[in-house]
């Protein structure tokens, strides 16, 4: 391999595919993008079960969502989107309700007969508990649905997701929450709601079929530096910002990680009623059920589900949002202000939740803020 690079991109998630297109395409700038794992586009990575023939997301369900008029732009000009409305199902006191909270759910948990806007209207108004500072998540669910369905759906299910209960949580994870007024069953009310027609897999190695853009994987960044004599001036980082200062002395920020746990049934046409159904409560240790087959209709003789069970310990999935990591955070942020040629880009990186949508635009942004009209 060469050493003729202008920029050296770590990590082939969604932010670093999004920067590295950018530097290619816009600036022809050389540049090569690094991962520690087998393949690209990080955690939206899926693959063909070769079982099966069932389209399968190695890292959870992946519902692309978004009201950008860029970045739905962005995103057609290397594939086709499929439409697709989400919904998901809630396991709940031994029955199926959906989720997010709407009419159709209180009528089912709360034994309501609710037929109108305005009659859920009064319900919520009736329920919602109000507070002058909410400033964590058991405030901010109970503010929205009510102390009754806060129990049932949010409390239990965030605990087994983050191994904390909502009160020690920024009131940020269940705002994420839509609460809905009517019989809308979809889980999200964006303008723009798809699946790449041949999955992400494909859409990722469309991004990245650049002849500017090199691709080395199974490559650890920290052991790649040190043994390459690279003479890169720019570094685009969108690993975990705690393992780049690791030798700094700080505390390692907390994330969330998944076991993964699959089943296969044979000559089976489908396990369950839909691709997602949750388990709120703790008579099971697992967060949900997918059955990816459900995903654009797929056809097969067979079937798989996969059983999502949270750990503390693992490929880090989420962040944890809560005070003691926001402010630990913010002493690495310190730490990488002073960088001069390294960027710190993504939810790692940034310690943040983002959504697919969300990191696509701030890609494009911060190449816009940063790169698009300077001299690298």
């Amino acid at each position: 391999m060469n050493n003729s690079f202008d920029i050296l991109i770590v990590g082939c998630g969604l932010s670093g595919i999004v920067i590295a297109e950018r530097f290619a395409n816009i600036l022809n700038k050389k540049v090569l993008i690094i991962d520690k794992r087998d393949h690209v586009g990080g955690n939206i990575y899926d693959y063909i079960d070769k079982e099966t023939n069932i389209l399968i997301s190695k890292y959870g369900a992946h519902l692309f969502h978004t009201n950008n008029e860029r970045v739905w732009e962005y995103i057609n000009k290397f594939d086709k989107w499929i439409r697709w409305d989400h919904q998901v199902l809630g396991y709940v006191d031994n029955k199926l309700i959906n989720i997010p909270v709407n009419i159709n759910t209180v009528n089912s948990l709360c034994n309501e007969n609710i037929k109108s806007k305005e009659e859920m209207d009064i319900w919520l108004e009736k329920n919602q508990l109000k507070y002058d500072n909410i400033d964590d998540s058991e405030k901010m669910g109970k503010s929205r649905v009510g102390e009754y369905l806060y129990e049932k759906i949010f409390r239990d299910y965030t605990y087994k997701q983050w191994n904390k209960y909502p009160n020690e949580l920024d009131s940020s994870v269940l705002a994420r929450i839509p609460i809905r007024n009517d019989f809308d069953n979809r889980y999200f009310n964006d303008k723009y709601q798809a699946l790449p027609e041949k999955g992400y897999s494909q859409f990722v190695n469309k991004i990245l079929n650049n002849k500017n853009i090199t691709v080395l994987l199974n490559t650890d960044y920290f052991e790649f530096i040190n043994k390459k004599e690279l003479n890169i001036k720019t570094i685009i980082y969108t690993g975990p910002i705690d393992a780049y200062y690791a030798d700094k002395g700080l505390e390692k920020l907390e994330y969330r990680s998944i076991d993964f746990v699959y089943e296969r049934y044979q000559y089976m046409n489908y396990f369950q009623t839909n691709s997602v159904v949750n388990y709120p409560q703790n008579n099971v240790e697992f967060t949900r059920i997918i059955e990816y087959k459900h995903f654009l209709n797929q056809k097969s003789d067979h079937t798989i589900i996969v059983k999502e069970y949270t750990k503390d310990n693992g490929e880090p999935y989420y962040p944890i949002p809560n005070k003691k990591n926001m402010e630990l955070y913010e002493k690495y942020k310190l730490l990488s202000l002073n960088e001069k040629n390294v960027h710190f880009l993504g939810r790692l990186a940034n310690y943040k939740y983002f959504n697919m949508d969300q990191a696509i635009l701030n890609s494009l942004e911060y190449f816009d803020n940063n790169f698009l009209n300077s001299c690298l």
